[in-house]
């Protein structure tokens, strides 16, 4: 069985601290591992086992790799969707790069939580067993309550000793009063969007339900560009293909669904009152994170990435603050934090994409000052690595060492700078930064210029692949 990773998601609705260059899957929410590590980790212990199949964003693709690699994980491969296109065609490619045609294939969110593993481990062995008989098997999750903000499974017929149910009908979201009798009805379970089925199975019945998608799927499997890192998936074709999750493409459509249901305390993380349920609280009911002190609040969700948050009399409220971002909401009306992120991306602001602090393969920067014709960032490169040879049309930089080594190329000359010591590339000039040594290079990063935009790079060489 592979564990196939979709970790395309943007968590718009936990801004500002998921944001669309560095969504949830990629953070720490719950416990000092990320949701995607995370996600693997609960695997361990699970007999046959191949290694796992990442979907992603080309976007994250560093991030991916790199937090695999912080687990030991080896994958069997990353697979880089050029565009988003839902969940379907992201389990079709997988499928398709399936060494075998009856492998089954355990598809599973980057960005849920799972409290009892136990539990959940052993319907992965009983939605096995029942995907191997050709059945294309979903997760039910035990509901605890109404809850109009997931879709359901009505179940069917019982299939005998196997605990497993035949799918009557999969419903949408439904509203309080419809979702509190679905509850009553002891027959629905809600969707959790996990799967287990053979490679060859789902791919027949997406053949028969949705043949434009798989076609197109098949075209850019074909003309996907392949690295030792990536497997880059051609993007005229990914691009042409019609988007849609896997129920709506496969599973409402086919008579081979099968429900197992599951409960395992599973969270989807879909809002901060969501985090709020899973967290830790204190014994007024706050969940607090971070530098924060409260005075006569309670059953809050309060964190802090960088300042002091000191509130008084709050009930059932949500503050975040970001080093860029301070987000305040009921917690009853969290969903609608995704209308501000569209504002941000209406009004053409940065702070919907990305954090201040922005990850590179390479390392990190972080912008500390911006004016109208200058900016300073506090630039982190890792032991090692290297910055692109590149050069920019509108600005100047000046270099400042702050820890560490770093070797410069600037135009034709090479130079070794330490400590205290700087260097300053003039508007065109090719240049490149790499740290040669055992400990990160901390620098400051001075610009001037016309236009300070991150798209005035143009790349000559790139480790990364990043090459203009």
């Amino acid at each position: 069985m592979i564990p196939v990773i979709l970790s395309g998601g943007s968590g718009t609705r936990l801004w500002p601290l998921s944001r669309s260059q560095y969504p949830k899957q990629f953070l720490p929410l719950v416990t000092e591992n990320t949701m995607l590590q995370e996600t693997l980790m609960r695997l361990d212990g699970l007999h046959d086992l191949s290694d796992p199949i990442v979907v992603c964003n080309e976007d994250h693709r560093f991030m991916v790799a790199e937090q695999l690699r912080e687990m030991g994980v080896e994958p069997q491969s990353i697979l880089l969707e050029p565009v988003g296109r839902n969940t379907a065609p992201a389990v079709a490619m997988a499928a398709l790069s399936s060494q075998s045609p009856d492998e089954l294939l355990l598809i599973l969110a980057a960005d849920h939580v799972i409290v009892d593993i136990a539990s959940f481990q052993a319907a992965i062995r009983q939605a096995a067993d029942v995907a191997d008989s050709g059945a294309l098997v979903t997760f039910g999750i035990v509901p605890t309550g109404p809850e109009t903000g997931y879709g359901y499974i009505k179940r069917g017929k019982s299939l005998d000793e196997t605990g497993a149910y035949g799918v009557e009908q999969f419903v949408e979201k439904p509203d309080l009063d419809t979702a509190t009798r679905y509850i009553d009805s002891g027959d629905y379970y809600w969707n959790s969007g996990m799967f287990v089925f053979k490679a060859s199975r789902f791919l027949k019945e997406l053949e028969q339900h949705n043949p434009e998608m798989l076609a197109a799927c098949r075209k850019a499997h074909q003309s996907a560009t392949v690295s030792p890192d990536f497997t880059r998936l051609g993007k005229e074709a990914f691009s042409a293909c019609p988007a849609d999750s896997i129920d709506y493409a496969v599973m409402e459509k086919t008579d081979q669904a099968v429900v197992v249901p599951l409960d395992a305390g599973w969270n989807d993380v879909g809002s901060w009152s969501a985090l709020w349920d899973v967290a830790g609280k204190d014994s007024q009911g706050n969940a607090l994170k971070g530098d924060v002190l409260c005075v006569d609040t309670n059953n809050s969700f309060i964190q802090s990435e960088n300042k002091l948050v000191a509130v008084v009399g709050l009930s059932d409220m949500v503050v975040v603050e970001t080093d860029d971002a301070v987000m305040v909401s009921p917690r009853s009306r969290v969903q609608e934090v995704k209308q501000i992120v569209d504002l941000l991306k209406v009004a053409g602001r940065c702070e919907f994409e990305s954090h201040r602090k922005v990850y590179r393969p390479w390392g990190y920067y972080d912008s500390i000052d911006l004016g109208e014709r200058h900016q300073a960032k506090r630039i982190v490169v890792n032991p090692g690595a290297k910055l692109s040879l590149q050069m920019h049309h509108h600005r100047a930089e000046h270099w400042i060492v702050v820890k560490g080594t770093a070797s410069v190329t600037r135009g034709e000359e090479l130079l070794l700078l330490s400590e205290n010591q700087s260097t300053y590339i003039p508007i065109g000039t090719t240049h490149s930064l790499e740290n040669p040594g055992v400990i990160p290079l901390e620098m400051v990063e001075v610009q001037t210029g016309s236009y300070l935009g991150e798209d005035d790079i143009v790349r000559f060489e790139d480790r990364y692949g990043r090459t203009d």
